[in-house]
Formats: C-alpha cells, structure tokens, sequence
C-alpha cells in the first residue's frame, strides 16, 4: 500500500502548488506599462475599451465595469431597486457578498437550498422562498457551470423580480449555447487573481437594460453625472456636473482595465487548459471510493473556476479535514469553496441559524477545491490525481 506523507511516506511532490493562480505574460506587462506611460492612470479610454470588448464577448448591449466582484454585486442591486424591507434571494453555497450586497441596501438577504449534484441553487426552493417582499434572486453560477437561467428566469417574470446572475465564476461558459452575461436581467463578474481572468481586483456588471445601464454608471460614479440629459438644473459651463444619487466610487482604474483587456485575448486559451484539466481529473476519480464529483447539467458548456471533489466519509476511516491536511503534506494546498454565509457569526448576530439549508450544509461538510489554473503543467494535474487517489485507497474501508 502507497503511505500517504501524513502516515510517513514520502510526499508525491517536493514544491507547493496551491488551489489557484494567475497567469501573466509579456503581453499583459506591455499592456500594462503602456498605460503606465500614458496620459491617463484611471477614468480614460482603457475602461470603454474594455467594456466594449467584454460586450463583444458576451453579446450583452451594456458593460460597467468596476472595483471588484463585491461593488458589482452591490451596483446591480442598487440598480434593480433593492431597498429597506425587500427580500433577495441567493443561495448560501457563495462568499458573503451574494448575500452582502442585499445588506449594504437594507433588505434581507434569504437563502435557497441547492441541488445535492450540481451543487447551484434549486429552481424548486427558489419558488418556496419567494414572498411579497421578494426584489430579486441572486444566482450564482458555482465554480462556473450555469446555473439553470432558463428556468430561474421564468420564475423572475412570474413573480416581477429582478434577476442577477452573480457571474464571479462564470466566465468563458455558455448556456445552451450562448454566452453567460446577456442572459439574465443583470450579471456580474469578478476578476481577482484565482479567477479565469484577471485585472488583479476588478468586476463588472452586464445587461441589456439601457435604464440598468444608466443606474449602473450612477451607482459607480459617486452618483454624478455630466450628461445634460440627466441633470435637474442649467449647466454653468462646460466643467458642470451634477449629483444626482448617492453612489459610490466603485471605478476600475486604466491599469487594471488594459491587464484585463489583454487577459481577455487569451480566454479561449485559458477554457481550453481548464476544460483539459477538468477532463483528466474526471476520468481519474470517477467511480473512485470516497470520492464524489459535481454533477454537469447538458445545456453549461462549463469553464470551470473551481474544480471541487466531495469527501464520502461513510467510505472512508477519514473525514474532509484529515483528507484536506493529508493533501497538504503532499504539498497540494487546496481550498473549501464555501463556508455557508448564514454560519458567519455577523449572520447569526442577524438571526440566521444552522438548519436553513440542509443540504448545502452537508455539501459543505464534504467539500475540498482542488488546483485548477491555466499554466499547470502535465505533471502538476498528475501530481495531484496521484495525492487524491493514494489518500482515498490507503484510507478506504
């Protein structure tokens, strides 16, 4: 039998590899440096540049972009007119600002569970959730595979809620056939560093509302405007502006826009890698003992962020945090992607309790986020099928 390192034997690799890490090349510094050397560091041409290409990506009319994944979330709710005494809708499988961006509005954030295979929020309990006070449903594509828009957009129009799509993974997947970013009302996305693509920190909001598009630059823009069309008074002259709303200042500066416009060059490039990737890990665990995979519905051709195992511990003498530290004295640093954001004490300070949704609780009490990047190489992927598997047949009952 193959000793794991943490029972004694000799760890599969020698250097550190952890669950994600971006990717940059010369043409990225370039990008960069030449901005660096311009006219202009932030509010200049790099940033319609930018979310123009992002719309020829995506096929959405409109592109915001913004600080982060977090000031796009709070930016689309604002625009969908969420407010004190409203309900949105989310799921707790998520980082906090799913539901966050509810609370920064006043309203409350409820969660729905989700589905045990594929891990996104159920249509089912969506329906079960929604009440007067129901805004809007905030879904959210886990670890890039779409969530079923089809079906959670028609619960939208039945129930006249807004529907964002929090997009922070989801980039470079299609649903049905199309590109995720013009399908919902609004969808947001996030470019930090262990995302497909990057500008360091960065977000983005997408729709094909022009009135969205209008609240969206507002909310970004501390609220002013120099549009005439907008503004309530005279002008005073040409250096006239007006606030109109209180926004906040969620910009993206010229450095970040042109590092993320160059990453985006190379999106079909990196989906490619991470589709490969992906392939490989599931031909190696499938059917593996204590070892379960997410489940991929037909209609997301997925670019995956996240590539998440479930740790079965009825097959195992071990459970996820033994695995998890066992995989650490192999030197694969993995991840769990996500704590449930009612289990945050801030949420239990609110009132939420364990027991909301059991079954993205259990998921989570199973789950491990394997290294999943552009750039790994043959023997990385090898190297981490080679930890997981010796792990789960030494600990197998």
């Amino acid at each position: 039998m193959d000793k794991p390192a943490i029972a004694g034997g000799t760890p599969v690799r020698s250097e550190r590899i952890n669950y994600g890490r971006q990717y940059i090349d010369e043409a990225d510094i370039e990008a960069v440096v030449s901005v660096l050397k311009s006219d202009y560091l932030t509010c200049g041409p790099q940033i319609s540049a930018l979310e123009e290409k992002l719309c020829q990506i995506t096929g959405a009319k409109y592109a915001v972009v913004c600080a982060n994944g977090t000031a796009a979330l709070h930016m689309a709710c604002l625009a969908a007119g969420v407010t004190e005494g409203d309900e949105v809708i989310t799921t707790p499988l998520t980082f906090a600002a799913s539901g966050n961006c509810a609370l920064y509005c006043g309203a409350k954030p409820v969660f729905a569970d989700i589905r045990p295979d594929t891990y996104n929020i159920s249509p089912a309990a969506v329906e079960t959730c929604i009440t007067k006070k129901s805004k809007a449903l905030i879904a959210v594509d886990y670890t890039g595979q779409s969530a079923e828009l089809g079906e959670l957009s028609a619960i939208c129009r039945k129930n006249q809620m807004v529907f964002i799509e929090d997009g922070a993974h989801v980039i470079g997947t299609k649903y049905k056939g199309k590109v995720n970013g013009s399908i919902a009302d609004m969808t947001t996305f996030s470019f930090h560093p262990v995302k497909t693509v990057t500008s360091g920190e960065g977000g983005a909001v997408l729709t094909n509302s022009e009135d969205y598009y209008r609240k969206l630059v507002l909310a970004r823009e501390h609220g002013i405007t120099r549009r005439a069309d907008l503004q309530e008074k005279p002008s005073h002259g040409a250096w006239y502006y007006e606030q109109i709303f209180l926004g906040y200042n969620y910009r993206l500066t010229d450095i970040q826009a042109a590092l993320l416009s160059s990453q985006l060059d190379k999106l079909t490039l990196f989906s490619k890698q991470r589709k490969e990737i992906v392939a490989q890990y599931e031909k190696a665990f499938h059917g593996l003992k204590g070892i379960g995979l997410q489940k991929e519905i037909p209609e997301s051709d997925t670019t995956r962020h996240l590539y998440i195992i479930r740790i079965l511990a009825e097959s195992l003498t071990i459970g996820r945090r033994e695995f998890f530290d066992a995989l650490a004295a192999e030197n694969i640093y993995c991840n769990v992607h996500y704590i449930p954001v009612y289990y945050h004490p801030y949420y239990e300070k609110l009132g939420y309790e364990k027991g909301l949704c059991p079954i993205a609780e259990q998921i989570y009490e199973e789950i491990i986020s394997l290294p999943l990047f552009y750039g790994m190489t043959d023997g990385d992927v090898a190297d981490v099928i080679k930890a997981v598997k010796r792990i789960a047949l030494y600990y197998a009952k």
